[in-house]
C-alpha cells in the first residue's frame, strides 16, 4: 500500500518513530496506522494518514495531558500538515501515568 507520492505507509510510521525518538527519550512506542478505517472520509483524500502512537517517554514527567501532545506535535513539525491527517496519542511519563 502507497500514499499518493508513491511512498510505502511503513515509511511514514518509520518516520513519525524516527522524529518522536530524536526528539524525545522515550521507554517505549507503538504506532498503528489507521489509515484503513477512514477510507472516504474527506480527510483521507488529502493523502495524509491517520495514526494511533501510545508513547512512554521521561520527558512527560509532571507534564498534563495538553503538554505531552504538543511535545509530540512539535517532534513531528511539518509532517502534521502533509503526512499525518489524524494522529490519536496516548502518552504517558515512565512510572506509567
Amino acid at each position: 500500500m502507497t500514499d499518493k507520492t508513491g511512498a510505502p505507509i511503513s515509511d511514514r510510521i518509520a518516520m513519525i518513530e524516527r522524529r518522536l525518538r530524536s526528539a524525545l527519550t522515550i521507554d517505549s512506542i507503538e504506532i498503528v496506522d489507521e489509515s484503513h478505517l477512514h477510507i472516504g472520509h474527506p480527510g483521507a483524500s488529502s493523502g495524509g494518514g491517520h495514526f494511533h502512537v501510545t508513547i512512554v517517554a521521561e520527558n512527560f514527567e509532571g507534564l498534563p495531558t495538553l503538554a505531552r501532545h504538543r511535545l509530540i506535535y512539535d517532534a513531528l513539525g511539518e509532517a502534521m500538515q502533509t503526512e499525518v491527517h489524524a494522529l490519536s496519542i496516548k502518552a504517558f511519563d515512565s512510572g506509567g501515568h
